[in-house]
């Protein structure tokens, strides 16, 4: 769900939403949901044995690399030596 279609349900402007979700949380609306996916790959990566494609697809990335940008981002390290790191 983008920032305007969040904005739309909630409050008279996308600017204004954004300024109230940063507010209320301290993070963007966009790096909010950014957060629930990484944390949604990360629980797929260590629990089943998906390709990397098929769980940035699941989780709401546009694809593999788009995924890697951001694990990176929030974790130092990609999804692959995550889950080689968090192999159970």
């Amino acid at each position: 769900m983008s920032v305007a279609e969040l904005a739309a349900q909630i409050g008279p402007s996308e600017s204004w939403f954004a300024r109230a979700f940063k507010h209320s949380t301290g993070e963007t609306p966009h790096g909010w949901q950014q957060g629930l996916r990484i944390t949604a790959a990360k629980a797929m990566l260590g629990s089943c044995d998906a390709a990397l494609v098929e769980i940035a697809v699941a989780t709401g990335f546009a694809d593999q690399a788009h995924m890697t940008r951001a694990f990176r981002g929030v974790t130092g390290t990609t999804p692959a030596a995550w889950r080689r790191g968090h192999a159970g």
